[in-house]
């Protein structure tokens, strides 16, 4: 049976399997990140909003006795990457655009966000120090072989890690509970989709919500390309009527097959933001 307990931050913590945990926040939308152990160091796949970052140090150092050598960041978003700062001997591991996009907005951000929050006052910025910009990058922890590729869709930086002999991939916000594009691609996120469908894994370690098992992954796939695929002919009927925005405003994730309580309760939001983005996409490519 797997491990699964709470902290003070109602972070869930569960063994997936020999050296390797995932963490679920429960604060932001179900985010996710995993660390895979060895013999004398550890490597953290994302880092959950900086205000959990500190208990999954915790967790690694005190409870699993090694400290963090590397980060992968799968995205630049702040709650896959901001709490980078807390690990500052670890090495920090992205897509070269990740690398770019932390550097060029992260920064500003970080400084937005500290103006009404002022826990963010005490984080910085730490964008990866170790990029590739095509190709794989491959590592091994132990016995455990790693292959970083790219994902992109959800946004252009995004990028996957594969366990490869435990055929477990945490997949970053390629896959999540409602497949998001706000700032990425909806063709090329489903390319991504269907990639990751057919890899024959074992678990996906979702960006977002919970662990996809085996024999579920076939129905998640085509669940997430039929969802996209729904959200392309709701636009198409937007762009018929007279108020296109009060009709995308009108839509409700539940008709589409999707749960609205999911990722914390932020589904519906979400939906109404990648229509909203895939309508403006469709507007520019008719003005050019």
């Amino acid at each position: 049976m797997p491990i699964l307990d709470r902290d003070v931050f109602y972070m869930l913590k569960e063994r997936v399997s020999d050296n390797v945990y995932w963490f679920q926040s429960e604060v932001y939308a179900q985010v996710t990140a995993g660390t895979i152990v060895g013999p004398q160091w550890a490597l953290l796949i994302d880092t959950l909003m900086p205000s959990e970052t500190p208990q999954i140090r915790k967790f690694i150092e005190t409870q699993l006795m090694v400290p963090v050598k590397y980060i992968i960041n799968t995205h630049h978003h702040a709650d896959h990457s901001w709490g980078n700062c807390f690990f500052p001997n670890a090495l920090v591991i992205g897509h070269q655009l990740c690398h770019d996009l932390m550097v060029q907005k992260s920064t500003t951000a970080l400084a937005e966000a500290s103006i009404d929050n002022p826990a963010f006052r005490d984080i910085s910025i730490t964008p990866p120090q170790i990029s590739f910009a095509s190709g794989a990058l491959s590592l091994r922890i132990g016995k455990k072989q790693l292959q970083i590729f790219p994902t992109p869709g959800h946004s252009d930086d995004s990028i996957s890690v594969l366990l490869e002999d435990e055929r477990i991939l945490f997949s970053g916000d390629a896959f999540m509970p409602v497949p998001y594009f706000v700032g990425g691609d909806i063709n090329v996120l489903s390319e991504s989709i269907s990639r990751i469908g057919n890899m024959g894994l074992e678990n996906i370690v979702q960006g977002h919500g919970d662990i996809i098992l085996r024999g579920e992954i076939d129905e998640v796939k085509q669940n997430n390309l039929d969802y996209l695929q729904m959200l392309q002919k709701i636009v198409r009927i937007a762009m018929r009527r007279r108020n296109p925005l009060e009709y995308i405003a009108a839509q409700d994730i539940e008709d589409t097959g999707k749960q609205r309580v999911s990722l914390g309760g932020f589904a519906q939001d979400l939906h109404i933001r990648n229509l909203q983005w895939l309508y403006y996409q469709e507007i520019k490519k008719q003005e050019s």
